[in-house]
């Protein structure tokens, strides 16, 4: 492309850099991953195995020399060595691919990146028995021969390469009927043009061409066939002619057969076979199996999402308990506020298809709203309900009825959060100057939307004033959370001053534990 800035110099921290991306990426895109793979089994693992590979990688590279050809080195054999699953076998055949053209290279040019394709494209089918258009080795081959009329700057063949396994990877479900028949694209191929944009975005200044995966709906055989397990091991002291017996010998026990290398003696095998023992005895034949790992299909159904969920995040035990007893799951917060990953791992754990969003804290908003936005793509219809309190939370779950349209029912929620005020009552404890004026240590603060409105020295006399501030735009319902460090009674008294000066509003009080106020109001 005319005009192009030329990238900078690919050397070892820039292949470190893609490595923390691939990783990064894979995780955020892991779920959707799993849910698209319907082939050659549909297991539910493709995402999950992807990101196993390139984690075991990514381990191994930090500790490698500052050179390109060691640190390409190391990530090939850390994968060769964590390879999950098919599609790990093959994600190892790309890094060695890259890793053997690159071996004694400080910086990496197109020309250098266009032959590490054409040579991780035939690692890749001489590693598999029975090579299949429609996955992860057609997308690859795309991206290999996609480069030819790039020329010979990083940039630009990086560019071609990953729009050229996009537009393969849109093709996998006219070349793969299982594909066509569930509506998706091949999982390992879209894992492929995952880490290829990767590079894209470290060569490009974060740049990414790769469109997120679709959220649509999957049709998933009901009836798997084929073989049972799935045998996995690593093999050392094994001849090339003895690997090549293996993999003969494997394809009459099983299907999706590969055996990989590291181009430095060691080898992973994957066979789905019945006959485990057969599979483990071939390999003793040809060298020293080691790790050895077995996964009967039937233990791996997928779990696709389904039904309505609430799900709120609440700090301790007793108010995890009043949360679930109203219908909703839990994310327990403990010292330390959940990040997005947590969060859409909690999600996902719900294993609903509609799911209602209550963070129950002011500063968990913008994460969550990251964490839905994540969980969408992933086929999931994630609404989050901007709850900055426990008591506006439990106000949303009121109303909420799973009877209801998934969207209505979140707009319902969202109405009776916002309807709530909020007020707490905290223990000062330091002196300072609040909008209420100055407290000194152990003062009653009285807070109404996150502002101080009071401060006094009497819990019980600070709690009435302050319930009384909130009621008077009006109110029909006082719920109060009486956290560890109230004083005794302090709810009692709250409840006695509503039934002498306000017998029309409702109190309902509850203990929640360790909260970091000492109680906290909500008024609907």
């Amino acid at each position: 492309m005319v005009g192009s800035p030329k990238a900078p110099e690919f050397g070892a921290e820039a292949a470190r850099s893609w490595a923390r991306e691939s990783v990064a990426a894979l995780e955020r895109d892991r779920a959707a991953l799993d849910r698209i793979n319907v082939y050659p089994v549909a297991d539910g693992d493709t995402g999950t195995n992807l990101l196993h590979t390139m984690s075991s990688a990514l381990a191994v590279v930090e500790g490698a020399p500052d050179v390109l050809g060691d640190v390409l080195g190391a990530l090939a054999a850390g994968a060769v060595s964590g390879a999950r699953g098919n599609s790990g076998m093959l994600l190892s055949q790309v890094l060695r691919g890259v890793a053997e053209q690159l071996r004694a290279a400080t910086s990496m040019d197109g020309a250098a990146l266009r032959a590490a394709l054409h040579q991780a494209s035939a690692l890749a089918a001489e590693a598999i028995a029975e090579p299949v258009d429609g996955t992860m080795l057609s997308v690859l081959r795309a991206a290999a021969e996609g480069t030819g009329d790039a020329g010979d700057e990083l940039g630009e063949v990086v560019r071609a390469a990953t729009a050229a396994a996009i537009e393969a990877l849109a093709r996998t479900p006219g070349q793969l009927p299982a594909l066509a028949a569930a509506g998706v694209v091949d999982a390992g191929g879209r894992g492929l043009v995952v880490l290829l944009d990767a590079l894209h975005a470290v060569v490009h200044d974060g740049a990414r061409l790769a469109p997120d995966p679709p959220a649509g709906d999957v049709t998933v055989p009901t009836e798997q066939g084929g073989y049972a397990y799935e045998v996995m091991y690593l093999l050392a002291g094994a001849e090339p002619d003895g690997v090549d017996r293996l993999r003969t010998a494997l394809a009459e026990l099983g299907d999706c057969v590969s055996v990989v290398g590291d181009g430095a003696g060691a080898w992973a095998v994957h066979v789905h076979c019945d006959d485990i023992g057969g599979a483990i005895e071939a390999g003793i034949e040809t060298g020293r199996p080691s790790r050895i790992r077995v996964q009967r299909f039937a233990d791996q159904a997928v779990a696709h999402p389904v039904g309505q969920a609430v799900l709120a995040c609440v700090a301790g035990d007793a108010l995890a308990e009043l949360f679930r007893a109203e219908g909703a799951e839990v994310l327990p917060l403990g010292d330390a506020d959940p990040q997005v990953s947590d969060l859409v791992a909690a999600i996902e754990r719900t294993r609903a298809a509609h799911v209602v969003l209550l963070p129950n804290e002011e500063g968990l908003g913008e994460r969550a709203e990251l964490a839905a936005k994540r969980a969408v793509r992933d086929g999931r219809d994630v609404v989050v309900v901007p709850t900055a309190s426990p008591v506006q939370g439990l106000a949303a779950l009121a109303v909420h009825d799973p009877a209801r349209r998934s969207a209505d029912d979140a707009v319902v929620m969202a109405e009776a959060a916002a309807a709530t005020r909020r007020g707490e009552l905290r223990i000062a404890e330091s002196e300072a100057l609040t909008w209420a004026g100055r407290c000194a240590p152990g003062d009653v603060l009285g807070l109404v939307d996150g502002e101080v409105v009071l401060v006094g020295r009497d819990f019980p006399s600070v709690a009435r004033d302050l319930v009384d501030r909130m009621l008077t735009a009006g109110g029909e319902l006082v719920t109060v959370l009486v956290g560890d460090r109230a004083p005794a009674a302090a709810a009692d008294r709250i409840v006695e001053h509503l039934a002498r000066h306000r017998p029309e509003v409702e109190c309902a009080c509850y203990p929640a534990g360790a909260l970091p106020a000492a109680l906290l109001l909500g008024v609907e």
